[in-house]
């Protein structure tokens, strides 16, 4: 690309040449705080274990807007698969590519660059704007925002509104902007049998074949029926284990994992109530380990979704969609704190993949639309 690249592309260049794989952050950040500082923010760096956050708060009263999103990023793949290398912005057709170019560097840069140009005009903007930023988005998330929401409470500070820069859009930007997700709860059920010879039956107890019937049934369930913004709540099989190898061995145990993604219909708790009466009723000997990935949230339609909407229809002519589809993200924490959360940001075809990309225009459009929410909520 020879001509002069925008001040939002130049970041998201800059952002992109850092090797940032979670929980990695590799200056990101730095460069993100070097811009805030210059607009007279207040930064809290907030590292927590071997993760960097930081969260970074512009005005003295009113309702906070709050920008979130990681820096860190997943890992490339072989870098032979990649027609360049994944951290050196690559220009092509229209498109950037480089690992994070959609998820999420470009959306960090382009709320970098809106904050910027909405303050140059609105140098005494009512209201606050915040950002909340993590390296442990795409890890484990246990020392990213979930930390930074309880170091917010602690502090008394709820903001009023959260935009995430995930990668929202589907098929061109603006088409989709996510204002819930499922929640997620997993578990580890290992059943117990009595391993023996596989000739002589009755001296076992084969945990396989008593965990069948269990399983149907639970496959089988109609857990809710969902709602106008969610699916019916999903309940999926992803291992099983069990068996020594050998064709001649009843095994002792067998351990299935499976996962719920649930609607607001239904609570974490009442699944595991739910389960855990099904496999009493099976007789089974058992032990179930549970972990929450996230409860299910929902921003119903009201001030933030109308004022992303409006600024999408500005700015692209398009009618946006709502959707709570996909898998978890950080806004399950920030939901926590009765903030209304929306999660807008570019085209999500090729996050994760080889040869991930965006399109260059884009990057533009999305810190205009960014800038143009700021105006809908913190001018009047």
């Amino acid at each position: 690309m020879t001509e002069q690249l925008s001040s939002t592309l130049e970041l998201t260049c800059a952002l992109l040449r850092r090797q940032s794989v979670s929980p990695v952050d590799d200056g990101c950040q730095d460069l993100l705080i070097e811009r805030l500082e210059a607009m007279d923010f207040d930064i809290h760096r907030l590292p927590f274990e071997d993760v960097e956050n930081f969260w970074a708060i512009r005005g003295n009263d009113g309702p906070i807007l709050c920008f979130a999103g990681h820096t860190d990023v997943v890992p490339t793949g072989e870098f032979k698969d990649w027609h360049s290398d994944p951290f050196e912005p690559f220009f092509k057709d229209d498109y950037l590519y480089a690992r994070g170019a959609a998820d999420m560097k470009g959306s960090l840069s382009a709320m970098i660059t809106a904050t910027e140009a909405f303050i140059e005009q609105h140098p005494a903007h009512s209201g606050r704007i915040a950002f909340l930023i993590t390296s442990d988005e795409e890890g484990p998330a246990i020392n990213g925002t979930t930390r930074v929401v309880d170091w917010l409470q602690a502090q008394g500070i709820t903001p009023e509104w959260c935009i995430i820069g995930e990668p929202s859009s589907s098929k061109v930007l603006g088409d989709t902007i996510k204002n819930g997700r499922r929640g997620s709860l997993n578990a580890r059920l290992t059943v117990h049998g009595m391993q023996g010879h596989i000739a002589y039956p009755q001296l076992a107890d084969n945990p396989i074949h008593r965990i069948i019937p269990a399983l149907a049934n639970l496959t089988a369930t109609t857990w809710d029926q969902g709602n106008q913004h969610f699916p019916a709540t999903s309940f999926q099989v992803s291992n099983i284990h069990s068996g020594s190898g050998a064709t001649n061995v009843i095994p002792g145990e067998i351990v299935v994992d499976f996962n719920f993604r649930f609607s607001t219909e239904v609570t974490a708790q009442q699944l595991q109530n739910r389960v855990e009466t099904a496999l009493k009723q099976h007789k089974l000997d058992y032990d179930l380990d549970w972990q929450l990935s996230g409860q299910a949230f929902l921003t119903t339609p009201g001030t933030l979704v109308e004022a992303i909407a409006e600024s999408i229809q500005t700015n692209t002519g398009i009618e946006t969609e709502l959707s709570t589809g996909g898998g978890t993200s950080d806004g399950r924490f920030i939901a926590t704190l009765g903030t209304q959360v929306v999660e807008f940001g570019p085209v999500n075809s090729s996050i994760h993949k080889i040869d991930e990309h965006v399109l260059v225009a884009d990057l533009d459009k999305l810190s205009d639309i960014y800038r143009d929410i700021l105006i809908n909520l913190l001018t009047s």
